[in-house]
């Protein structure tokens, strides 16, 4: 006979002090980790913190670690992974904790900017549009690493990261292999620079546990493995600094 309730392990605590304290929540078909979640803030300890917007897998802010991997806990139902009942619910990994399952995620972000993942125009609103065919070989490149929302979990679950803190991560350099294959951007050189150094895409191992982990199903691994090549042609034609 099923257990009628699940025995889930949250993590409670500011910053780097805590513990996992147990709940006992209600099981309910099709029960995601994120109605267990809210189910204990709501109806058995409301200073619980954590955070979430969509509830349907557009925004990623509701990233967690379950069972020690990170996933949206919107999408990932209880049935598929905790069949023993048994529920551990911990924040992102690497991340700096603000308040139980929330965590901060400034340096992230941060990393984007530092991998100058942002678009450099090369013309202005006056100017017409670029009309870039769909089958052009670039943009099928760039497309296959642009639907990225940056819900960290690739960066959550990248061992580099871990152990080498000031590695720009995954989504940042997928970010930047993106906008490397936009034939309209203008920043190619300061890109390459910036992902060229010992943080950059050279530090990456290949362990593809950005793969492994991306709910959009992205191979950040791939795009890192661009920029390698890229940067390598780059530095003997004396295009790096």
């Amino acid at each position: 006979m099923r257990e009628e309730n699940l025995i889930v392990s949250v993590w409670r605590g500011d910053g780097e002090q805590g513990e996992y304290v147990d709940y006992r929540v209600p099981r309910e078909e099709s029960q995601t980790v994120l109605d267990v979640v809210t189910y204990i803030q709501r109806k058995i300890d409301p200073t619980l913190s954590y955070r979430f917007s969509c509830r349907v897998g557009m925004c990623g802010s509701c990233a967690m670690t379950v069972n020690g991997k990170p996933r949206w806990t919107c999408r990932t139902h209880v049935s598929k992974v905790a069949p023993d009942g048994k529920l551990s619910v911990g924040p992102l990994r690497i991340m700096n904790v603000v308040k139980d399952l929330s965590v901060e995620m400034s340096d992230f972000f941060e990393k984007w900017v530092r991998a100058e993942g942002r678009f450099h125009p090369t013309k202005t609103r006056y100017d017409d549009f670029d009309a870039i065919k769909p089958a052009d070989n670039k943009r099928k490149i760039a497309s296959a690493g642009i639907e990225c929302i940056g819900c960290g979990i690739c960066y959550s679950g990248c061992d580099v990261v871990a152990w080498k803190a000031e590695y720009l991560g995954p989504a940042a350099l997928n970010r930047a292999w993106t906008l490397v294959n936009d034939v309209r951007d203008g920043g190619q050189i300061a890109r390459l620079n910036a992902i060229a150094g010992d943080a950059g895409c050279h530090a990456c191992h290949s362990q593809q546990g950005c793969v492994e982990n991306c709910p959009k199903h992205l191979n950040p691994t791939a795009s890192i493995a661009g920029l390698k090549r890229v940067t390598a042609f780059a530095a003997l034609k004396g295009g790096l600094k």
